[in-house]
């Protein structure tokens, strides 16, 4: 049951309530309302209520009966409040909707209302950027959309906004097209808001006034754009918006896109940190985002991989009773962000204009905005729009995984957390010894001429390679495969010692199953029923482009979270499954990567990612977005409303001919390292440079795995020490 407000006595006493025979239970319960009598009256007279006069009193003592009617309601309404204080813990929810809803100050839309005392999700938006930050009818456009975007993904947008006096908690067609269109409307924050509604005059509400809305109303989860902060120079002119002193004392989760690039960003984070609010980072990245940049070169405290980390972290926040709110920074999506260096200088040239005029206070954001859109040639605009959107897809699947989360606790039906040992992944394939020979000279001789060189014996096989490359990387993977009795078998055991291993867990249990094509057929199929019984993570190595298709002559493959194929091996796939195919297979970078899109595009619809191997152009990861990023996150491959699909090209390594002395491991060994990343719960930049970086080495080793490979040869501190070529995105929807 929710806990009364602050200020909940103070609008109790201010009001003089009607007395009724019943109170309410908790808003949010969905059973009968039960009746609770008011109790009966006391042996004794309470305090202002005057005891039986006698007939027999002189008649000047006597009341009238005006003065009695005049009494009895004045003792009506101090015994109402009396009552009303020790009542509040049962029925604080449902009478403090009701009073805001009658009062003089709140109106709340009916479909708000009705979400709130249903418990439904419902998501708070704010309305300064529909007066202040954007142009009629854009505006108009942007906020609809947005309102529509928390709808499809399962929630009850309210757009908080004062209209004529009254704070409006949900806004109609008409109203938003008021504020929208209006001239002289004022931005409301929290010291504007008793001189707003005292004059009847209309508003926009900043995330601060927003967030005391949706928090007096009973919303925990509020989108908007982008929260204030410490403006550049606040050292010196003290300009500290309220959005963050509201943070701290007022327990509303706000989902933005970090701060605004035009503020002070890493003084802000230190005030936030000041005001006790819960930073946290949304998607695979601690990188705290900078509005249209999804760098901003600051980490934030912590990070939430998904909707539902973040609705445990919020439920926690407001569970403890804590008077601070979170934030959950979410990055603009990569294929629409802006450039960081293009942002800054036109943010320096704002500035500069800025302090020309003399605009300072609460012109000076809306000014920076507007300038900078005429700089950028509106590519701070289109950012600004892709953020907000993506903004409201994360946040609306927050609130949703919020009220799962709460009604499953209210109910006592909340899971019992799992061991936090993590079980093996489990790897299973074949194993092969390789001869390699090489010539001493690059021409060989013909003619039944001796040519001098080199035979060497390897172990390889895409399952072992995948083993192999996984345990020199710590994760100590379970390996199945077949081994042969003859005179090369105790050679193959001897030399994978290191990852002979006793089994701990069986095969439901392991958080990612790799296989291979060397696998039967039926094999495959029993471990694709497996995952879908148990939602393992698999990951299937196609191997070769004859073996690729295995897993698709039957529906096993929808099982599947990840493949590898490189352009062969999909079209192979494609095939198999009767989709289109391509006359010819390209050379051209952008047109295999466009080649690879159209061929990745139908497997999507039930896989989590394809990663496809390009050689020497390096990856290109195409998959479900959220946040911005491709997650890789295993057991988190089931459909999400907010997620988009895009393709990720990441370049390989340069190096040369001459360094290059075995192929045959360099994409298990990538793949590997991919997967090492993910299931040490990297971000997903890291997880493909950790793979990368395990490739080069196997590219210049004579083993398909480097022995060279390690957990500090390949590592996110070797990742975050190197410069790397820019990452590309492209969008697939």
């Amino acid at each position: 049951m929710a806990p009364c407000t602050p200020g909940s006595e103070q609008l109790q006493s201010s009001a003089a309530p009607v007395v009724n025979n019943k109170w309410a239970l908790s808003a949010r319960s969905t059973s009968p309302r039960t009746p609770m009598l008011l109790p009966a009256p006391p042996s004794r007279p309470l305090p202002g209520l005057p005891r039986h006069r006698s007939s027999t009193h002189p008649a000047s003592l006597r009341e009238t009966d005006a003065q009695r009617t005049i009494r009895i309601h004045t003792m009506i309404r101090k015994i109402t409040y009396s009552l009303g204080r020790h009542v509040s813990a049962v029925a604080c929810g449902t009478t403090q909707v009701r009073r805001f809803l009658h009062g003089a100050y709140f109106k709340i839309q009916p479909s708000v209302q009705e979400a709130l005392m249903e418990g439904r999700p419902v998501v708070a938006l704010e309305s300064t950027i529909i007066t202040h930050g954007m142009t009629y009818p854009q505006n108009l456009s942007m906020a609809r959309e947005v309102e529509e975007i928390v709808t499809t993904n399962g929630a009850v947008p309210a757009t908080v906004g004062i209209l004529r006096g009254r704070i409006h908690v949900g806004l109609m067609d008409e109203e938003l097209e008021f504020l929208a269109s209006s001239k002289n409307v004022v931005k409301v924050s929290r010291r504007d808001l008793p001189y707003v509604l005292s004059q009847g005059l209309s508003g926009g509400t900043t995330v601060s006034g927003t967030m005391i809305a949706a928090h007096k109303v009973g919303i925990p989860v509020f989108v908007t754009g982008g929260i204030g902060g410490v403006h550049r120079g606040g050292e010196n002119t003290l300009d500290v918006s309220a959005d963050l002193t509201e943070l701290g004392r007022t327990p509303v989760a706000v989902v933005s896109a970090g701060v605004k690039s035009i503020l002070d960003i890493g003084r802000t984070l230190e005030y936030l940190e000041t005001q006790g609010v819960c930073v946290a980072a949304f998607g695979e990245s601690r990188e705290f985002p900078a509005f249209f940049s999804r760098q901003s070169g600051f980490q934030a405290p912590y990070h939430v991989r998904d909707e539902e980390e973040a609705a445990e972290l919020i439920a926690s926040a407001l569970g403890l009773g804590l008077s601070s709110g979170v934030l959950i920074a979410v990055p603009c999506p990569q294929e629409r962000a802006a450039s960081g260096q293009v942002i800054e200088e036109a943010i320096q040239q704002a500035l500069s204009k800025a302090r020309s005029k003399g605009i300072t206070g609460k012109e000076l954001t809306p000014f920076m905005l507007q300038k900078l859109n005429e700089l950028t040639d509106g590519k701070s605009l289109d950012s600004n729009l892709a953020l907000i959107q993506n903004n409201a897809r994360v946040g609306s699947c927050i609130a949703v995984a919020l009220s799962k989360l709460q009604k499953a606790r209210r109910k006592g039906k909340l899971p019992q957390r799992k061991d936090t040992t993590p079980p093996q992944p489990v790897v299973i394939g074949g194993i092969n010894v390789d001869f390699i020979a090489k010539a001493q000279k690059p021409v060989i001789l013909g003619g039944g001429q001796t040519n001098a060189g080199r035979v060497r014996r390897t172990f390889g096989g895409v399952g072992r390679n995948l083993a192999d490359c996984l345990s020199r990387l710590g994760r100590t993977p379970l390996f199945l495969s077949s081994v042969g009795k003859d005179e090369h078998s105790e050679s193959i055991l001897h030399y994978c010692h290191h990852m002979v291993s006793q089994f701990k867990e069986n095969l439901c249990q392991a958080p990612l199953v790799c296989i291979d094509g060397n696998v039967p057929l039926s094999t495959i199929q029993y471990v694709c029923q497996l995952a879908r019984e148990h939602q393992l993570a698999v990951c299937y190595e196609p191997t070769d482009e004859n073996k690729a298709s295995k897993p698709f002559l039957s529906d096993s493959w929808k099982a599947l979270t990840y493949i590898s194929p490189n352009l062969q091996e999909l079209r192979a796939i494609s095939r198999t499954l009767g989709n289109p195919l391509p006359a010819d297979l390209p050379s051209r970078l952008e047109d295999v990567v466009q080649t690879a899109m159209a061929l990745a595009r139908p497997l999507l619809a039930h896989l989590r990612c394809v990663v496809v191997t390009l050689g020497a152009h390096g990856v290109l990861l195409c998959g479900k977005s959220l946040g911005g990023s491709i997650s890789l996150r295993p057991g988190a491959h089931e459909q999400t409303a907010a997620a988009s699909l895009c393709a990720t090209h990441y370049p390989a390594i340069h190096i040369s001919r001459e360094e290059i002395v075995n192929v045959s491991g360099a994409g298990d060994s990538l793949m590997a390292g991919i997967l090492a990343g993910m299931l040490a719960k990297h971000d997903t930049d890291t997880c493909v440079r950790m793979g990368l970086l395990a490739a080069s080495l196997s590219l210049r080793s004579y083993e398909p795995i480097s022995p060279e490979i390690s957990i500090s040869s390949v590592s996110q501190e070797q990742v975050k020490s190197r410069s790397w070529p820019e990452v590309k995105v492209w969008k697939m929807d």
